[in-house]
């Protein structure tokens, strides 16, 4: 017996104008464990195909590649005979069809301190429609390799600062906190970290703890990139000219409260302002984010497809070319 799906976002209202359906899957996604895993990225993968080419895909792998069905996960995929071939052709044929989204864990968790710590927080964060924080935390990034071990330990103590079930009483978690950023202080990080460091205010952070001890649902949860790369597949696919149209395999973190809370986040032709290589023409009260379907990623070939692409990519990050891959990575902005 499977479990019910749950979560995710019924298509209330009909569509306006163009639409797009996708469907995605996620690889490297690990809940709140950000900083204690093996994989340092997570990708969210999505294609625009329909059910009948990503059966004929995966039949071409299954028999053109000769891969059972139980090698279509990537671990095993890469592993395979033929390997370095079938992937080949596997991206070939999903050029045009599909985008990667990158998330390095490392650098979200610095945009998470920058957009929650030292700005309001919000579900634009981490999304293009909020880039105005960005340059900051990039700054901060950039200045890591200077501080040593001083950095993890700095991350560790934001992260337990925010999580959930808190280890210890928030009166501890925040002094731990600022004992860290004191810490990073002392290695004269450059004028540019040093300043966003200065820049976090004891009543500030302790205001923001305090929402999300009360469940302040406006606030959107500190450690769950899920959303944000979500907001930016969505807004990638719709360009401002049309709704998407989105099946996902089944995640917790996509209830539907935050998911309500980010489509409405997402209406409206501000959005063009934030990205400015956008045209938008959908209506100031539409949402690009039409809505989410969950599904078990075992009854749709779609997500199948999306799924393979994304555990490819987070274990092969350099192959995926500009043609699927979405904004560059931070390591690539700032090593």
């Amino acid at each position: 017996m499977r479990s019910p799906l749950q979560g995710g976002l019924p298509l209330r209202d009909a569509v306006v104008g163009a639409v797009v359906e996708i469907a995605c899957d996620e690889s490297g996604f690990s809940g709140t464990n950000l900083l204690h895993s093996t994989a340092p990225v997570i990708t969210h993968a999505s294609v625009d195909l329909v059910v009948d080419e990503a059966v004929a895909l995966i039949t071409e792998l299954r028999s053109g590649f000769r891969f059972s069905p139980h090698e279509l996960k990537s671990g095993r995929f890469l592993r395979g005979s033929g390997a370095d071939e079938a992937l080949e052709w596997f991206l070939t044929a999903l050029t045009g069809r599909a985008h990667v989204h990158l998330i390095d864990k490392e650098f979200f968790l610095v945009t998470r301190i920058v957009d929650f710590l030292l700005a309001e927080p919000s579900y634009a964060a981490g999304t293009r429609l909020a880039l105005d924080q960005r340059p900051t935390a990039l700054a901060l990034y950039a200045a890591r390799h200077s501080a040593g071990s001083d950095w993890g330990a700095f991350l560790a103590a934001f992260v337990d600062l925010v999580r959930m079930k808190r280890r210890v009483p928030v009166r501890q978690s925040v002094q731990r906190f600022f004992q860290a950023r004191d810490t990073l202080l002392h290695h004269r990080l450059g004028a540019a970290a040093d300043a966003v460091l200065e820049g976090l205010d004891p009543d500030h952070v302790r205001a923001v703890v305090a929402r999300l001890d009360d469940d302040d649902r406006s606030v959107p949860p500190p450690l769950e990139p899920l959303l944000p790369a979500l907001a930016e597949t969505v807004l990638s696919w719709s360009g401002g000219q049309r709704q998407v149209l989105v099946t996902h395999d089944e995640q917790s973190a996509l209830t539907a409260d935050r998911l309500t809370r980010l489509q409405r986040m997402m209406a409206g032709g501000g959005a063009s302002s934030a990205a400015a290589d956008t045209t938008w023409a959908l209506p100031d009260d539409v949402s690009p984010l039409a809505g989410l379907v969950m599904v078990d990623s075992r009854d749709d070939p779609r997500v199948q497809v999306a799924d393979l692409l994304a555990g490819v990519a987070r274990r092969r990050p350099g192959i995926i070319g500009d043609a699927l891959r979405q904004p560059p990575t931070p390591r690539d902005l700032a090593v």
